[in-house]
């Protein structure tokens, strides 16, 4: 059976082969997870349909196109490795030699070579793991350099610059004629001294990351993005959760979190403000009558967003589950294109990692994301006294092209009031 790269979408036409779960000649179990894959947009892992011994095509960091054949199973169990063979005995490995002619009563004498002149040192490049002692090399710092000089030790570089490079020209690298060696481009020698001092590590992006970075910088140039900020008093959510928590897990399974009165929130604030819950497409706008939400879950590969599908048809512990479900299927690698396609307004909870306030990017081609902050107590003025409350900064970063500020103010406005009173929210809904 040959194990090929399967398709993920129509968008996605090659894959990385990031790790082997399982070694070369193996044996491997049917539905057995044997390789995991990157693309630009999901991480999966490959399973094998039937059991055998594995044998490995394509190795691990090797990028391939879709349908590429990475791996052979050969049904069966795994061959047992050949014993290594037993050394022969003394009588067995002894051979017939031909007889040796006696030795010659004397030798002459061989003549003198004349002295060889010393040979000339050649250019040779310093080994990858070649550490100068600190005499040649440069300080670091301006104050360095001076007291260096003061000194009389002006340090000798590591690596000459060529004369391109002293000028600040990039290295370039040469077409090579038909039939010769390719030129590779030289690293400045400020990097290649880095490299050699092992100061710095040099990795290539994964296709993920590489797929992220394009779309920030995407969202940037092709949109007109504006942030407003607001603050919540989170003391009614959290009284609540703490009252009625227990109960909701004992029917439920599963805990009463904060993202869920957050979904419920932005799909009531959503139905008030339909201009941050659409799309612009070439000169027309596209209103969406529903919510499917974005929540941004962070991976080891980078920050997914799975999509919650109209969300505002679903009860607490609804939206609870399937957040849950999403976040596990990103952290077991087995999202699919289809849980990450078609959101309309996303939701990212930067406060579970400490953040006090942040500007959210956009996800194109959606108008609206909130940004989610640290609850920090902090003092508050009510009903004219100062009183200690645990507050969470919102923010919401729009595409000012359809969505003006007072539209942006109000949502996030409605957010805040729904938020610091969650029952008239949930009596509404």
């Amino acid at each position: 059976m040959e194990l090929k790269v399967p398709p993920v979408g129509e968008s996605v036409t090659e894959a990385l082969i990031a790790r082997w779960l399982k070694s070369d000649g193996s044996s491997v179990a049917k539905d057995e997870a044997v390789c995991e894959i990157e693309t630009d947009k999901v991480t999966l892992e490959i399973t094998s349909e039937i059991a055998g011994t594995l044998s490995i095509v394509v190795q691990e960091g090797e990028t391939v196109k879709i349908g590429t054949v990475i791996a052979r199973i050969e049904e069966g169990a795994a061959k047992e490795a050949k014993p290594a063979e037993e050394p022969r005995t003394v009588v067995e490995q002894k051979i017939e030699q031909p007889p040796i002619p006696p030795a010659p009563r004397a030798e002459a004498p061989q003549p003198q070579q004349p002295p060889q002149p010393p040979a000339q040192p050649q250019e040779h490049r310093a080994p990858k793991d070649f550490a100068p002692p600190e005499s040649t090399a440069y300080p670091s710092s301006p104050s360095g350099r001076k007291q260096a000089r003061e000194r009389g030790e002006e340090g000798v570089p590591i690596f000459a610059p060529s004369a391109a490079q002293q000028k600040g020209a990039e290295p370039t690298v040469k077409p090579a004629a038909e039939g010769a060696q390719r030129e590779v481009a030289t690293p400045p020698p400020s990097v290649v001294r880095e490299e050699a001092l092992g100061r710095i590590t040099r990795k290539p992006m994964t296709p993920i990351r590489k797929r992220i970075a394009e779309r920030l910088v995407v969202s940037k140039q092709s949109t007109a993005m504006l942030t407003t900020f607001n603050e919540a008093d989170m003391s009614e959510i959290m009284a609540l959760r703490k009252k009625h928590g227990e109960k909701f897990l004992q029917r439920h399974k599963i805990k009463l979190g904060l993202m869920s009165f957050f979904v419920r929130a932005c799909c009531d604030a959503l139905r008030d403000y339909p201009e941050i819950n659409a799309s612009i497409e070439g000169d027309d706008v596209v209103y969406h009558h529903y919510c499917d939400l974005g929540i941004a879950v962070g991976s080891e590969k980078g920050l997914v967003v799975p999509v919650l599908r109209s969300a505002e048809t679903l009860t607490l512990a609804q939206i609870e589950q399937r957040i849950a479900d999403l976040a596990e299927k990103v952290r077991g690698n087995r999202i699919t294109i289809g849980d990450l396609e078609g959101g309309t307004f996303t939701i990212s909870n930067g406060g579970i990692y400490g953040s006090l306030l942040s500007t959210p990017i956009l996800n194109p081609p959606q108008s609206g994301v909130l940004g989610m902050h640290a609850i920090q107590d902090r003092a508050v003025v009510r009903d004219g006294a100062i009183v200690i409350r645990p507050m969470m900064y919102l923010a919401l970063s729009y595409d000012h092209r359809i969505v003006d500020g007072t539209g942006a103010v109000g949502f996030l406005k409605r957010i805040k009031e729904c938020i610091e009173d969650p029952e008239e929210m949930l009596l509404e809904g």
